[in-house]
């Protein structure tokens, strides 16, 4: 299977991104992860420009276009979905490419609720094929790039994340 994972924050030491990589390096030769980190690239939306998007749109599009399924990490701005990722849905939610697309989050917070409540039912609106209960939380805040590393090196973490990539992979068979 060949998955885009999409990090929903613009820090270049974003948490979230960390787990999308390391979810990358775990996939081994069973699925391909490609992440992308440039939400914070992207224009602002404007239904002006919908039919001729800026280049940067219609790169994303096609990655989307081009994966099997689709995993969002997203922190928690003010208790709610941060403004690139947002805007970054807003460019998608009038193209084909996500309609119907299977899609599942993962999370490197023990917090961050309300924001992922949020992100379920735009999701959820977005693509019939979000599958709620399947859910990747593997905690990062707070800790330095070391600690991450390691944390996400450890063999239980590792299997839970070739667990996540492998149920996600029967979900996108059976959508």
């Amino acid at each position: 299977m060949k998955f885009l994972a999409i990090s929903g924050s613009a820090r270049r030491a974003s948490t979230n991104t960390a787990l999308l990589r390391a979810l990358q390096a775990a996939a081994g030769a069973a699925h391909t992860v490609s992440v992308y980190d440039r939400v914070g690239e992207l224009p602002v939306f404007s239904p002006d420009l919908e039919l001729d998007p800026p280049l940067a749109v219609s790169a994303l599009a096609q990655a989307i276009a081009d994966a099997d399924g689709l995993i969002l990490a997203s922190p928690e701005y003010i208790r709610s979905i941060p403004g690139g990722l947002k805007n970054a849905i807003d460019w998608l939610v009038s193209r084909n490419e996500v309609i119907g697309k299977p899609i599942v989050l993962a999370h490197a917070s023990h917090r961050g609720d309300d924001m992922l409540a949020q992100l379920r039912v735009v999701l959820a609106t977005l693509s019939e094929q979000f599958n709620e209960e399947l859910f990747l939380r593997i905690p990062l805040m707070k800790l330095s790039p070391e600690e991450i590393a390691e944390r996400l090196s450890a063999l239980r973490h590792q299997e839970e994340m070739r667990d996540f990539l492998d149920a996600f992979a029967r979900y996108c068979r059976s959508a």
